[in-house]
């Protein structure tokens, strides 16, 4: 004799079906009470249902759940009502929090949810929390915008036609106070991290290309027009050739000492491309300064800038080795490599 299996775990399911083989083995209907510890009646239930409806009628059913407060073609809409912002609703600042989300659905639909619920819901539709990224309102979004999508494609196919390497160039300043970022530690502990209070740091000169290459110049002082043309002309023995530099208008770019150095150099071999105004995000050279600080050297406290530079060093090191993410960074950049 052959016996369905019970399907999962469920034990319930389980005594059903094994009091219907114990029946087909000639058990009474006392005899297997007993045996399963539930009641006579019970067991006369089953079976019954058995004769009537086949073995399959004492399967486990899954069990209807609530009906939902919004259909699908609800939940649907609720990133429109967000992407209109807070403020649209009444809410004070360009923050959206769960209890202010549940507003949004109360208003909406008329329905109430938790702040558990409502987390919930905006995880399925793909919304998570996230730290705000700083703009400047200066910013000409459509110059921005026109640069990333026309400019830049103009000059990444005026280079090759030319010869010219591309490179992004920025500065940036690593500091001993140490970036931090999240790190899992026993509950009620919070880690604590030792540090320097000092504004001792290193001012860094950088840049990558479109084949992946990372070059750097370290000073323990701010920079200055002369660290400018320096590194200008160590970019220039690196690589070998004409190059086409893009970058934005800093102070240490516009140096006297810097115009009489392009100039000397004539653009045959050195061009300059300036970035739009107030449009950091484009350098794909500030993505590469957010993954040092955030990724490669997160939580790392130095005792000097000697022991900084070395860890800078070894960072650098590291992401020299995975080409890989300098396409990534243009990609952050919004410029296709």
């Amino acid at each position: 004799m052959t016996t369905a299996r019970p399907s999962g775990h469920d034990w319930r399911e389980w005594r059903r079906l094994h009091a219907w083989e114990l029946f087909q083995l000639g058990w009474g209907v006392r005899r297997i009470a007993l045996a399963l510890a539930v009641s006579p009646a019970a067991v006369s239930r089953w079976l019954a249902t058995t004769r009537h409806d086949g073995p399959a009628a004492l399967r486990a059913r899954p069990r209807p759940g609530t009906t939902p407060k919004l259909t699908a073609a609800q939940k649907g809409l609720i990133p429109d009502f967000l992407w209109h912002g807070p403020e649209a609703y009444g809410f004070r600042g360009e923050v959206w929090t769960c209890p202010r989300v549940g507003q949004v659905l109360h208003e909406e639909f008329g329905v109430r949810y938790s702040r558990s619920q409502v987390a919930r819901i905006l995880k399925t539709l793909g919304w998570t929390p996230q730290v705000p990224i700083t703009r400047a309102i200066q910013r000409d979004e459509e110059a921005i915008e026109r640069w990333a999508d026309q400019d830049w494609p103009v000059l990444k196919r005026r280079a090759r036609k030319q010869g010219r390497t591309l490179v992004f160039v920025d500065e940036a300043g690593f500091y001993l106070l140490p970036g931090k970022v999240r790190t899992y530690s026993p509950q009620g502990r919070r880690p604590m991290m030792p540090e320097w209070h000092t504004q001792d740091h290193l001012s860094v000169m950088g840049a990558v290309t479109l084949r992946g290459q990372v070059y750097t110049r370290v000073r323990q002082e701010p920079l200055t027009g002369l660290d400018t043309v320096a590194f200008l002309e160590h970019l220039g023995r690196e690589i070998g050739g004409p190059v086409q530099v893009v970058w934005d208008r800093s102070p240490i770019h516009r140096r006297a000492s810097v115009s009489e150095y392009v100039e000397a150099v004539g653009t045959d071999g050195l061009a300059l491309e300036f970035l739009p105004a107030y449009a950091p995000d484009l350098n794909p050279v500030e993505w590469l300064w957010q993954h040092l600080k955030d990724v490669q050297m997160r939580n790392l406290v130095c005792v000097d800038l000697e022991e900084l530079h070395e860890e800078l060093h070894l960072a650098l090191g590291r992401v020299r080795q995975k080409s890989r993410l300098i396409h990534a960074f243009f990609a952050g950049a919004g410029l296709k490599s």
